[in-house]
């Protein structure tokens, strides 16, 4: 009768394995945070630029208000399943760090463009 040979697997105790869950929730949940507070950024520097035209912004306009919902939204997650002290740490970290670099501005109208190399 043939023997199975078990491997030895590493047995996390529960406690750890709780832990480790938890920072792995807030870290998504982090990245969440960032991924719409770079969006809110972006889009509110392209819905201030002047090479807009009326119906893309009020298209932007009604984005950014969507945006920001789900931003608040989020904070109020991380609130509830963490608390509330670590929902306004992560949201002060995320606004910290969370940069949008300078060149990334919707594209120039022609007459810009002109503007600019003349």
């Amino acid at each position: 009768m043939p023997t199975a040979v078990l491997t030895a697997a590493p047995i996390v105790p529960a406690s750890v394995y709780v832990r480790l869950k938890h920072e792995t929730n807030l870290a998504a949940m982090t990245q969440e945070l960032a991924s719409l507070r770079f969006s809110i950024i972006l889009l509110a520097r392209w819905e201030a630029s002047r090479a807009v035209d009326q119906e893309n912004l009020a298209e932007l306009r009604d984005e950014l208000v969507h945006l920001r919902e789900l931003y608040c939204e989020k904070i109020d997650d991380i609130a509830m399943t963490f608390s509330v002290q670590q929902a306004i740490d992560t949201k002060e970290k995320v606004e910290h760090a969370v940069t949008v670099p300078k060149n990334m501005m919707p594209p120039l109208k022609k007459k810009e463009q002109e503007q600019i190399y003349f």
